[in-house]
């Protein structure tokens, strides 16, 4: 548990100065074809701080949090800071306007499983699985439980309490087919400790079932023809366009770098029918996978409008490129461990719905696409991106025709989203995802499906 206040360190603060206490709690659970193969469970916890001299930040962290730790940890982030700001030029950043108080726990209010109740449930699933369809070449269950909570405490008066789980099981299937194995997977689960997520293992029976037929229609289905081709991108696979190819474009720290996006602020970027945003916390009155109400310097966290209409209106800051660019800081700033110091990172970024139906999306195309899954893939700052598809359908005539095997979807992604000419009306999120930048980190992903053009490849 952590320290239910750090106010008694106000007195050591030197400067503008953030003191942060953070505990990860990760559980991971792993049957590999019935075997329990990985059994872990883990907790990383200490105190970071960081001071800010003359604009220039100086950061320290120890495992220990102790009085005589945390005492130690600002002095050195205050000695680091003074040895920057002696070295360095930078602008004063005026903090008083960032200040705020957040309160955030998701805490079960239910008696905790413990490990042998997590194998179980997991031996449950795969027990389900091999019995059910026993000419499955593999089978997978993994569960992975992660709890994220932060305390912090600034100079400036912010204070912040979180308590962030995220609770998910994938399940892993293939056959063998004709070209070798067939795989397909999927994940199950989102925000909330597992026994609030997960009641019973027959819950998941059906979505079990889902993924099976998916994966021998994959199985018997037939290769995509390399080239441009119009397609539907199911919600996943726009909501990974939109994190990877356009949200860390327009991240300021990497605008600086020399993203594409540092000449286009104020340009149309998109098709109008394109309105993205990164949230904060919530939408549409439902909290979102990534719950931000305060970042880790301290900031009250809002939505940020990215593009509106088609046209870029604002880059994601931390409290120094924020006064850089003389922008709104809006929370953005965030660290995945007690020793990180926070980066600019997205929360939960999607493509807001349009007003298409999802049947009349595909109805449209005649010769083309429904992508429904992503798997691994990259983008630059270029926003060039290629992306893994281990899930989608031919569309012929305005009708889904054969599943196809893995492929890729690539492009520019500021020149697809010019060519999306229908979104759908309904948002979904998903809340596996982890961010890579420097630093993982959780967030979410998610939005409406969108219609396009973008390149495939071929077998």
């Amino acid at each position: 548990m952590l320290p239910t206040s750090l106010k008694e360190f106000e007195n050591s603060f030197s400067g503008y100065t953030e003191l942060r206490v953070q505990e990860n709690r990760d559980t991971r659970i792993t049957l590999l074809n019935g075997d329990v193969t990985s059994n872990t469970k883990s907790s990383n916890s200490g105190i970071g701080a960081r001071v800010c001299q003359k604009g220039l930040w100086g950061f320290a962290s120890n495992p220990e949090w102790n009085t005589e730790s945390v005492k130690a940890v600002l002095k050195s982030a205050a000695r680091n800071a003074k040895f920057m700001a002696d070295k360095g030029n930078s602008q004063e950043i005026d903090f008083d306007l960032l200040k705020g108080t957040q309160s955030f726990d998701l805490t079960t209010k239910k008696s905790r499983l413990g490990q042998k109740e997590y194998i179980d449930f997991c031996k449950d699933l795969d027990d389900y699985i091999f019995k059910k369809y026993p000419k499955l070449q593999s089978r997978s269950v993994i569960l992975a439980n992660l709890d994220m909570e932060k305390r912090l405490l600034t100079s400036y008066g912010s204070e912040n309490y979180s308590m962030t789980p995220r609770s998910n099981i994938v399940i892993r299937m293939s056959v063998e087919g004709n070209d070798g194995p067939c795989e397909l997977y999927n994940f199950y689960g989102g925000l909330g400790q597992f026994e609030d997520i997960f009641t019973t293992p027959d819950a998941l029976y059906s979505e079990i079932d889902k993924l099976h037929e998916h994966l021998i229609r994959k199985n018997e289905g037939v290769h995509a023809k390399a080239g441009e081709k119009t397609v539907v991108l199911d919600s996943d696979l726009a909501g990974i366009l939109a994190h990877e190819a356009i949200g860390h474009t327009v991240e300021a720290d990497i605008v600086l770098g020399g993203s594409v996006a540092r000449e286009m602020l104020g340009k149309e970027v998109s098709s109008p029918l394109v309105t993205l945003v990164d949230f904060a916390h919530s939408y549409d009155g439902k909290t979102l996978p990534v719950p931000v109400y305060m970042d880790d310097e301290g900031t009250t966290a809002e939505d940020t409008v990215l593009i509106e209409e088609g046209i870029l209106k604002n880059f994601m800051h931390n409290k120094e490129s924020a006064k850089h660019f003389g922008h709104k800081a809006t929370g953005h700033g965030r660290a995945y461990q007690f020793s990180d110091e926070p980066l600019i990172r997205m929360r939960n970024t999607a493509i807001l719905p349009g007003k298409s139906k999802l049947e009349e999306m595909i109805s449209s195309v005649e010769d083309g696409y429904y992508m429904l899954r992503p798997s691994n893939g990259q983008a630059d700052s270029t926003s060039e991106f290629m992306f893994g598809v281990p899930l989608g359908y031919e569309i012929k005539n305005g009708k889904l025709g054969k599943a196809i095997k893995d492929t890729t979807i690539s492009g520019v992604a500021f020149d697809v989203l010019k060519t999306v000419d229908m979104v759908s009306d309904e948002m979904s999120w998903g809340n596996a995802g982890m961010c890579g930048k420097k630093q993982i980190i959780p967030v979410g992903m998610g939005g409406p499906a969108i219609k396009c053009k973008l390149n495939i490849g071929g077998r």
